[in-house]
C-alpha cells in the first residue's frame, strides 16, 4: 500500500514517540552543534539507541494491529547547517538508508520519512522564511529525499505561514508525497497569528501538489482540542485536512516549555484519553508522541484509540 492510500484507507495510524529527549536523559547521547541528531547515525551507541527506540514504538503498533509512521531525526540537517559541520550532503541518503533497514527488517505495515525543519526558532517564529526564500532554501533538503526514496516528506514545527507555504512547494515539486505540521497555540493560530484554517487553504491553493494532510506537532493534546474549538477553525477545511498530532506530555505553552531544565510528563492514561478527546471534535487519525513521551504513553494512546 502506498504512503497516500494508508492514510486515506486507515482510521488510526501510529506515529513515533519521542526520540531527542530520550536519547538525552535515557541514553546520555549529545547532539551536533549544527546537523542535532542527524549525526548519529555515524556512531554506534547513536545507531543502537534510535533503533531500541524505533522498535519499542513498532512493537506497540504490532500488538495493535495499527500502520506505523516513523521519520528521520534530520530537521535540523538543511544545506546551510549540512555546509557548517563536519558532514557532507550524503548524510540525507545515510539517515534514509538506516531506518529504511529498520523498515525492512520489521513485519508491520510501516512508513518512514524524511523530517525537515524551518531554519529559525519553532517555537518563537524568529528567523523565519518570506516564502520564495523558503522554497529555494529548503529544495536542496527535499530533493535529497526524493532521490533517498523516503515514502514522505514532514515538515515539522512550523512556526510561521510564509516559511511552511514556501517549504511545501518545494517538497511538492519533488513530487514525494508530504505533510505540513505547523507550531500551533490554544488561540487556534500559528505564531504568526495566522489561523490553521487560512493556513491550510493558503498552502493549498498555492501548490501545485497539496500536502496529503496537515499536522501539528509539540504541543499537548489539550491544547490542540482548544485550537480546533475556536470558531475560525470550525469548519470542513480543518476536519477533512487537519488529520495528526505529535503531542507533548506537558500543557504548558511553548514558551513555558522552550529550554526547560527538567522534563515535564503526565501520567500516560490522562495523556491518552487527551489524544483520544480530539476524536470527539476533528477526524485526527494520525497519533504520535513529542516530548515527554516514552513507550507507556504511545502504548496507552494506542489501547485507548483502538
Amino acid at each position: 500500500m502506498s504512503f497516500i492510500d494508508c492514510i486515506k484507507q486507515n482510521e488510526i495510524i501510529l506515529m513515533e514517540g519521542a526520540l531527542g529527549e530520550r536519547l538525552k536523559r535515557e541514553y546520555g547521547i549529545d547532539f551536533d552543534e549544527q546537523v542535532a541528531m542527524a549525526g548519529l547515525v555515524y556512531s554506534e551507541m547513536g545507531r543502537e539507541a534510535l533503533s531500541q527506540l524505533w522498535n519499542g514504538y513498532m512493537d506497540i503498533a504490532k500488538r495493535f494491529k495499527l500502520p506505523f509512521i516513523a521519520t528521520t531525526p534530520t530537521r535540523r540537517a538543511n544545506r546551510e547547517r549540512v555546509g557548517k559541520s563536519v558532514y557532507t550532503e550524503s548524510i540525507i541518503k545515510d539517515n534514509v538508508a538506516f531506518l529504511r533497514n529498520i523498515q525492512e527488517s520489521s513485519d508491520i505495515e510501516m512508513y518512514m520519512g524524511g523530517l525537515m525543519g524551518c531554519k529559525g526558532d519553532a517555537y518563537t517564529g524568529e528567523g523565519a522564511l518570506p516564502e520564495e526564500e523558503a522554497y529555494a532554501f529548503h529544495k536542496w533538503q527535499a530533493d535529497c529525499f526524493a532521490k533517498a526514496g523516503v515514502d514522505f516528506l514532514y515538515a515539522g514545527i512550523m512556526p510561521v505561514l510564509s516559511e511552511a507555504a514556501g517549504m511545501a512547494r518545494a517538497m511538492a515539486v519533488s513530487k514525494v508525497p508530504y505533510i505540513i505540521s505547523f507550531t500551533i497555540q490554544e488561540d487556534g493560530r500559528l505564531i504568526d497569528g495566522t489561523t490553521i484554517s487560512d493556513a491550510i487553504e493558503y498552502i493549498d491553493g498555492h501548490t501545485e501538489r497539496q500536502p496529503v494532510c496537515y499536522m501539528t506537532n509539540c504541543v499537548h493534546p489539550g491544547i490542540v482540542y482548544r485550537a480546533l474549538n475556536q470558531p475560525w477553525n470550525q469548519n470542513d477545511t480543518v476536519r477533512k485536512r487537519f488529520l495528526g498530532i505529535q503531542a507533548n506530555t506537558s500543557s504548558l505553552s511553548y514558551a513555558e516549555l522552550d529550554g526547560a531544565d527538567e522534563l515535564k510528563c503526565s501520567d500516560p492514561d490522562e495523556f491518552a484519553l487527551e489524544m483520544k478527546r480530539l476524536r470527539d471534535i476533528s477526524d485526527i487519525k494520525i497519533f504520535g508522541g513529542c516530548c515527554g513521551t516514552d513507550n507507556r504513553h504511545m502504548e496507552s494512546v494506542a489501547k485507548v484509540i483502538t
